[in-house]
């Protein structure tokens, strides 16, 4: 298990307190897609979205947001990653086949909760309360989900937009730490000639990664900047299908709020059903200046998953 800071060893403790509010089965929200929706902002994905988001690849080019990790990339303790090669039954030599063919196999054994991922809606809760009135002592299972498993969630497709929260301040990379909200979003955004609409994913580039994951890696997993409660909330009400960031967890480290840690997880999985994209690759579009795109997510659909490593491709 990889060692991190004193700090970031007490911010993964009050990780724990979020589950500890006044939330409850009788004052949770229902969703407004029904009772039964285990899908979230998914539902945004519409046949007329994906034509319009077809409409933005004017150059012809695509890029991935997905990071390359591997067994030294620093996660959320306790997660890792470990990965071996092997060529099964063939020791000594021996041939599997009519003929000199070999092959590799791998076995990966890993938390899919590292580097790039999404968070699906049965992730963060509120005493013990999910997204739609889903209570944790229903559908936790070890074995997997029974509701609100990643796989459930459809091919996301739509129209992409990034902020570039590094340049609305005037810094390489923000500090750990720094978080932005409502008006520094619509302040970035105005700036920048991009428009927030309904159904959108929304990446901010902070430049944390880009700066810091090869040069401190410790320091890279030991705090983050990023997006704050109220910046949260608002963007929920323009009812978007995700958001993201190319940080390893979206929100500020240390806190916004002392007590309050992945609040906005929370605000964003549990009371709006809208889906968490973290450590995403947005420094190169953020370099040519792309700030809206093409959206294609396809996540590997494991029954009853969490969240799930995922390799985004921007379309542009």
């Amino acid at each position: 298990m990889r060692t991190h800071s004193r700090v970031w060893i007490a911010v993964a403790a009050l990780a724990g307190t979020i589950t500890l509010g006044s939330a409850s089965a009788q004052d949770c929200k229902p969703s407004k897609w029904g009772a039964n929706d285990e899908i979230g902002s998914a539902n945004l994905v519409t046949p007329e979205r994906t034509k319009a988001a077809l409409e933005l690849v004017k150059q012809g080019k695509s890029h991935p947001l997905g990071i390359v990790i591997d067994n030294t990339t620093p996660a959320f303790a306790p997660r890792s990653l470990s990965l071996q090669v092997v060529q099964p039954n063939q020791q000594g030599g021996a041939r599997l086949f009519g003929y000199d063919g070999s092959y590799n196999d791998d076995v990966l054994q890993t938390w899919v909760g590292i580097g790039p991922q999404i968070d699906g809606l049965g992730h963060l809760g509120q005493a013990g309360m999910y997204y739609n009135c889903n209570d944790e002592k229903d559908f936790a299972a070890i074995t997997g989900l029974k509701k609100l498993g990643v796989h459930n969630i459809p091919p996301l497709v739509g129209r992409g937009v990034l902020i570039d929260m590094a340049k609305h301040f005037g810094m390489d990379h923000l500090p750990a730490g720094k978080y932005f909200n409502e008006d520094d979003i619509q302040a970035a955004a105005k700036a920048q000639g991009v428009e927030i609409r309904e159904g959108d994913v929304v990446l901010f580039h902070t430049g944390w990664t880009d700066a810091m994951l090869k040069a401190d890696p410790k320091a890279w997993v030991s705090g983050e900047p990023g997006l704050g409660e109220e910046g949260a909330t608002w963007l929920a009400g323009k009812n978007v299908m995700a958001v993201g960031a190319d940080t390893w967890g979206l929100e500020p480290v240390p806190p916004q709020k002392d007590g309050r840690p992945f609040f906005g997880h929370v605000i964003l999985l549990k009371e709006n059903g809208i889906y968490i994209l973290e450590t995403m690759n947005t420094g190169p579009l953020a370099k040519e200046g792309v700030n809206e795109f093409m959206f294609v997510l396809g996540q590997a659909r494991i029954r009853g998953t969490v969240q799930m490593i995922i390799n985004p491709v921007a379309l542009y």
